[in-house]
């Protein structure tokens, strides 16, 4: 996901972005604990969308301040 298309989402679709994208985290650390997950560069992707999004709900919310 690209910072443009985070930016273009509301508040409230970057909140479920964030609990959908923490699920998938938590499942691919599961099936990379029990090696069964193929993609490992999967898991270093979901973390830079997390930090992405949580990036931009708090330059959101300085800018109403």
């Amino acid at each position: 996901m690209k910072a443009s298309e985070i930016r273009e989402m509301s508040v409230d679709e970057l909140n479920e972005k964030l609990v959908s994208l923490k699920e998938e985290l938590f499942a691919l650390r599961f099936q990379h604990a029990v090696n069964q997950l193929d993609n490992t560069a999967r898991l270093k992707a979901v973390k830079k969308d997390i930090a992405r999004i949580k990036t931009t709900l708090r330059a959101a919310e300085l800018a109403q301040q």
